[in-house]
């Protein structure tokens, strides 16, 4: 398998909201984030969407609505010529003390035991510490901050902790010309 580039979905993908993503009619995707998908597939890049959804844990929404938004989300991926290789999500609160709720590395490792994924050879990007963060205890070769979402803010929370990505990009479209550049 070639290098990896692994997705959060809310805030990345599609704009993030505080009353979170319930159905597929709230699922908006942050523009030219199906192209950035599509660059990374056409340069070989295996895409994986790795995601908290505390939704289902919270009864907001169910197992059911979930799929539907993946599937709006991996339509509209495709219709733009990218592949979504396969989702992995934690439907768990914050409090209940999963191992695969971001920033633990649990999501990761699952996807990586399933594909036989070098760690090494991939790329975390999302929009959060957590996710950043999740890159790090997962043992991914380099991660990717976006602004949009909640970047700017995580930023300075990383800054913090002494956790720095490998790059900041504004959007996902120029984190994919990012790692298209810098990890084929």
């Amino acid at each position: 398998m070639g290098y990896t580039v692994f997705l959060d979905r809310d805030g990345v993908i599609n704009r993030d909201s505080s009353a979170y993503v319930k159905s597929p009619s709230e699922f908006v995707f942050i523009e030219k984030s199906p192209e950035a998908v599509a660059l990374l597939t056409r340069h070989g890049f295996d895409v994986f969407v790795i995601t908290n959804q505390s939704v289902i844990g919270r009864e907001m929404t169910t197992p059911q609505d979930l799929n539907r938004i993946f599937t709006k989300m991996t339509d509209g991926i495709s219709a733009k010529g990218g592949c979504i290789r396969d989702i992995f999500y934690c439907p768990h609160t914050p409090d209940a003390g999963c191992s695969c709720r971001k920033p633990l590395p649990g999501l990761i490792h699952k996807a990586r035991n399933a594909y036989d994924i070098n760690l090494g050879q991939s790329c975390m990007v999302g929009d959060s510490a957590k996710d950043i963060e999740c890159a790090k205890n997962a043992g991914c070769g380099a991660s990717v901050l976006v602004q949009t979402g909640n970047g700017e803010q995580a930023g300075k929370v990383l800054e913090t902790k002494s956790i720095h990505p490998d790059f900041v990009a504004r959007d996902l479209y120029a984190a994919a010309c990012w790692i298209v550049k810098s990890l084929s």
